[in-house]
């Protein structure tokens, strides 16, 4: 279901922008409209939806018009055009007593800068929004306990912000964005400020948490890796413009320009890339009721040591080595069971390469790639992983 839509949203900053407006429309570069005019776009016809419950990250470098976007969603910054419709309600359109209200109950927002009060305790911090709202204490102590639990920081209730480390005071502003239980989390670069280590805690830290609560998220950050780690989808800007939204796939596999070729190339790809991206169909499969001739002849035929079994609905069972097949043969036995191995490296379809590496280095059986109901969907072998690490083409797995 589609939370929040964006239509042909253009902000441009200055005091008269009536004539960049038409110079824009007219197809009129940033630059011109800047000299002509001395008005500033910051950002430029962008039209995207974000569903519910989804990670949407809004990227770009310095200038690129991610933070204005981002603002504009909940009218931070009044866009000079378009429609931003949070569940089919224009908030452009709303009142100020509308505009108000939600705020204060669909849209929380999380800052790079932690901005927490300094002389309230940190379950009061927490509690700030509901406090707003104009609940009772008793609620607003209840509500702020959970979401500080939620954060992982039970037990810091009644200490100050200033005894805190900056990823947890971080935590907190997450925390405080939870309490009022908003549809909607705003997320402007929330760990640029943190230490890489730290930042890397927090990105998982809200992993978690969108696991569990399934917000919809629109994040801001112009650290690639960052993006490819939280985002479900992304749109990378560049000069107040999209020029390309898609899944972290699509953006490493599928650059729609050379800008954003440039962008990616030097990626940790393994943390981006799914099993599914670079698996292979299984050249060969052994089926339990086969004999070990059988499954050694299937083996020889595609150059292979090891052969998968699984049932004739696909599901695995195991695998098999040519070695102990052939073994099986000189000794005239004619079933598989007794070499058929059920310990094997497997990962579901969406586990990350970065996720299994170490296995795909270290192990000699190739890993199984299975869904829920374990039917065999792919193989990862090195050649194809390495492949899709050194950006080659994507992998046909049919």
């Amino acid at each position: 279901m589609e939370k929040v839509i964006i239509k042909n949203l253009t902000k441009i900053y200055g005091h008269n922008t009536d004539r960049a407006m038409q110079m824009l429309r007219n197809g009129a570069s940033n630059q011109e409209i800047r000299e002509k005019t001395k008005q500033v776009v910051g950002v430029r016809d962008a039209s995207f939806t974000v569903e519910q419950g989804e990670s949407f990250v809004i990227m770009g470098l310095s200038g690129s018009g991610k933070s204005t976007l981002l603002r504009c969603v909940n009218r931070l910054i009044k866009a000079t055009a378009g429609e931003i419709l949070i569940d089919g309600e224009d908030i452009n359109q709303m009142s100020s007593r509308r505009l108000e209200q939600v705020r204060q109950e669909k849209i929380a927002m999380v800052f790079q800068r932690f901005a927490l009060l300094p002389h309230r305790t940190i379950l009061d911090n927490i509690a700030y929004g509901l406090e707003v709202q104009g609940l009772r204490r008793p609620i607003r102590q209840e509500k702020a306990t959970q979401a500080l639990e939620l954060v992982g920081l039970k037990g810091w209730e009644d200490s100050y912000p200033d005894s805190l480390s900056g990823g947890m005071q971080q935590r907190v502003g997450i925390a405080r964005a939870l309490a009022t239980d908003p549809d909607i989390l705003l997320m402007d670069e929330p760990f640029s400020a943190l230490d890489p280590l730290i930042r890397q805690d927090m990105q998982d830290e809200l992993l978690d948490i969108q696991q569990k609560l399934q917000k919809t998220i629109l994040f801001v950050t112009h650290d690639l890796d960052e993006a490819l780690k939280v985002g479900d989808r992304i749109a990378l800007m560049k000069d107040a413009r999209i020029v390309q939204i898609g899944s972290p796939e699509d953006i490493l596999l599928s650059p729609a320009s050379d800008y954003v070729a440039r962008f990616v190339e030097n990626v940790n790809r393994s943390r981006a890339l799914t099993a599914s991206t670079v698996m292979v169909k299984p050249r060969a499969v052994a089926y339990p009721k086969d004999g070990p001739l059988t499954a050694l002849s299937h083996m020889e035929r595609h150059g292979l040591s090891t052969i998968f079994v699984t049932d004739r609905a696909g599901h695995l069972q195991g695998y098999v080595q040519a070695e102990e097949a052939s073994d099986l043969v000189d000794k005239g036995i004619r079933e598989l069971d007794s070499i058929i191995r059920h310990n094997m490296p497997t990962a579901s379809p969406d586990t990350m390469l970065a996720e299994i590496m170490d296995t795909l280095a270290y192990c000699k059986v190739p890993v199984a790639v299975i869904d829920e109901q374990r039917k065999l969907k792919g193989v990862l072998v090195r050649g194809s992983v390495i492949a899709g690490l050194a950006g080659g083409r994507r992998v046909s797995h049919e």
